[in-house]
């Protein structure tokens, strides 16, 4: 059984309990409210549930799950904060979805029970008397006349069986012979006399279900038009079931026009009485067809259709049936649904997936394209890497994907069902930074939460936690992180007590940590905890076999998102992309291709080399590409002629530049830290030159 905790008293919390209350499988430990008055706090102490002001009173008492229910975030994070790592914090939105799919299911029952009582009113109000009885002879029901004819009380003839009640009854005759019999003349133990029409009921699949007997007191017919009275009273009665819903009504009679609506309607679409009694249907409408004149044409009841009315163009559901007498039109019944809370309902749970979506890891090895030999030695050194409780480090280019690889690295190890952290070091700012990894404690600073806050660190053990740019951590941090990887645990901002933690580092970095190490802006004892396996993620100019691989892959990603139907791209197009040195890699590639198919008319299914915008430094032309092509094979393979190619022109250029890193990246039309890359690769050195 699962120890509850609800925070919140209030229409969601209410709720939450009334669900949890229904079920076995849930203990609730206490609802906590501010406000003593609260619904949910009400109903808790009537089911002698505990109840406080301070969640932090249970928290700590082996909670499972915790239910946010009063929608504030600030209190969501507190929570999360405080809470055990095993436990479930569920967020408030979730609370508010389910106090509404409990209101719906209460308004359905309350329908059914309506309907129910509906239906009991209607036979209730006849004049003639109705008994009904099942297989056992038992009476299931009796009517009001039934029981004025008969002298009874319901109370004391339902269930038992007929012949108490009436002992010259033929009605159980009707159960064995299956028949109906019309218009047959019984007399009463009390003398009266009455004509009745006995018969079976019969299922549609042909199991005999009862019978039942229709009636009238011949002596009474004297008295039927005082009777009539009933009628009055039961239209009062259902006016005052009308002005009283909560479901916003309105009624047009069979020419259209307005007959009646309910404050529910007034409420919701701005319009009084005068303003719709004897007008037409059509007078609400803002925006939209009049679905009381559909249904008068049609005859045919609608449901679900999304209009705009009143001078406010609120947006509704509405659900409107024809209301038909004696097989005569006499009119329709219009239900309103206010849908603006529905649509704020949907806006938050999308914004709650988005938050369970960032502590999961979304992609696998399979979303990784490639089968150069570059990225399958990466791909395998990665799948080995994932079966190991051993830190990694993606090493590669900007855009080569090595988020792609921490996803799949998580997804492929044995934490894949805890949380996955992703963190860019270089994206937060070094004041915060320290406070987001190890989280503070209460007055560790100005502006610091009551209760204090739990760090990145602490979120994702059991877990993993991705730390790319991780070259960008200033040497103070780089200290601390260098002690979560050798004692495996944390010290919160302004904290002093040691924290444990069991989590897996994965980080990224494009910079040469090595020339850091040396520039002294990276520490030695850091990069030999991270690097004992390194993976190398090639660039795209390494792997350009894999081109038209990534393309596909991208057209079907994009197609998805523009709502497009391209099938392919053309060999010359692609063979222009292959011969690109893409300094930007996979991320530049998608970047291209997507403006490619934002140009493209809207029935064209194949991405042509005029749809692809010229790239720097390499014009469509082949009059004005000036390449030199080494004339000699040597039997090497084509990616060690492609290298020793690249490594001639970076000496020439390097050389030609004075070595001025700056103008040689210019001119090559790399960036700055893509050339610091290749010269590293090539052992490129101005000393070894001069």
């Amino acid at each position: 059984m699962k120890r509850v905790l609800i925070v919140g008293g209030g229409k969601g919390g209410t709720a939450l309990l009334t669900l949890l209350r229904a079920t076995d499988r849930m203990d609730i430990v206490a609802l906590v409210d501010l406000k003593e008055n609260a619904p949910g706090v009400q109903l808790a102490k009537q089911h002698n549930i505990p109840t406080g002001f301070d969640w932090k009173e249970w928290i700590h008492q082996d909670i499972d799950i915790v239910m946010e229910a009063t929608g504030d975030e600030r209190l969501f994070e507190q929570l999360m904060a405080e809470s055990n790592h095993q436990t479930v914090v569920v967020p408030g939105t979730v609370a508010y979805i389910t106090a509404e799919l409990l209101e719906e299911k209460t308004e359905l029952l309350q329908e059914i029970q309506a309907q129910s009582k509906n239906q009991e009113l209607l036979l209730d109000s006849i004049h003639d008397g109705m008994i009904v009885i099942d297989k056992e002879e038992k009476i299931s029901f009796i009517n009001r006349s039934a029981m004025r004819i008969l002298d009874v009380k319901r109370e004391d003839v339902t269930y038992t069986s007929i012949h108490e009640l009436i002992p010259s009854t033929k009605l159980p005759h009707i159960l064995k012979v299956r028949r109906k019999e019309v218009n047959q003349k019984l007399v009463l133990k009390n003398g009266r006399k009455i004509v009745t029409t006995r018969i079976p009921l019969i299922g549609t699949s042909g199991e005999l279900m009862g019978a039942f007997a229709v009636f009238k007191d011949i002596t009474e017919v004297v008295h039927l038009a005082e009777e009539n009275t009933d009628l009055k009273e039961l239209k009062t009665m259902l006016e005052a079931i009308i002005q009283s819903s909560e479901e916003a009504i309105s009624v047009v009679d069979e020419h259209g026009m307005g007959i009646m609506i309910n404050p529910a309607y007034t409420r919701i679409t701005g319009l009084k009485e005068e303003d719709i009694v004897g007008k037409p249907a059509t007078v609400d409408i803002s925006q939209g067809e009049s679905m009381h004149m559909r249904v008068l044409k049609t005859r045919r009841p609608v449901r679900g259709v999304r209009l705009s009315v009143g001078p406010s163009n609120k947006e509704v559901l509405v659900n409107v049936a024809p209301v038909i007498v004696d097989g005569h039109l006499k009119g329709s019944v219009g239900i309103l649904h206010d849908v603006s809370e529905i649509q704020s309902l949907t806006s938050e749970l999308k914004k709650a997936r988005q938050i369970i979506r960032s502590l999961e890891a979304k992609y696998t090895f399979n979303d990784i394209i490639g089968d150069s030999t570059e990225m399958v030695i990466a791909l395998e050194q990665a799948k080995v890497c994932a079966k190991t409780p051993a830190n990694v480090l993606l090493r590669g280019d900007s855009g080569t994907g090595k988020e792609l690889f921490a996803h799949a690295i998580h997804n492929e190890s044995d934490r894949r069902h805890n949380k996955f952290i992703r963190v860019n070091c270089a994206s937060i700012a070094e004041s915060i930074l320290e406070s987001e990894l190890f989280g503070y404690e209460e007055g560790a600073f100005s502006g610091a939460k009551r209760g204090g806050k739990r760090g990145l660190f602490e979120e994702a053990n059991n877990g993993s936690i991705f730390l790319d740019e991780i070259g960008e951590l200033s040497l103070s941090i780089q200290a601390k992180l260098l002690r979560v990887l050798q004692e495996r645990e944390i010290i919160r901002v302004g904290g002093t007590k040691p924290i444990p933690i069991n989590i897996r580092v994965i980080a990224a970095t494009n910079v040469n940590l090595e020339k850091a190490i040396v520039n002294r802006t990276f520490r030695e004892d850091l990069y030999y905890r991270l690097n004992r396996l390194p993976i190398f993620i090639p660039s795209l100019r390494e792997r350009r076999s894999d081109i038209p691989l990534l393309v596909d892959r991208i057209v079907q990603k994009l197609n998805m998102e523009y709502g497009r139907e391209v099938k392919r791209m053309d060999e010359e197009a692609v063979s222009y992309l292959q011969a690109y040195d893409w300094p930007g890699n996979v991320r530049e590639l998608e970047n291209i291709i997507g403006r490619a198919m934002i140009y493209m008319a809207i029935n064209e299914e194949e991405i042509k080399l005029t749809h692809i915008p010229e790239l720097r430094n390499h014009p469509k032309t082949d009059d004005m590409k000036e390449f030199r092509y080494p004339e000699e094979w040597g039997g090497r393979s084509l990616q060690q002629a492609m290298d020793a190619y690249e490594k001639h022109v970076l000496t020439i250029a390097y050389q030609s530049h004075h070595f001025n890193k700056t103008r040689t990246a210019q001119s090559l039309g790399i960036s700055i830290r893509n050339l610091y890359y290749k010269l590293d690769k090539y052992q490129i050195d101005k000393n070894s030159m001069q």
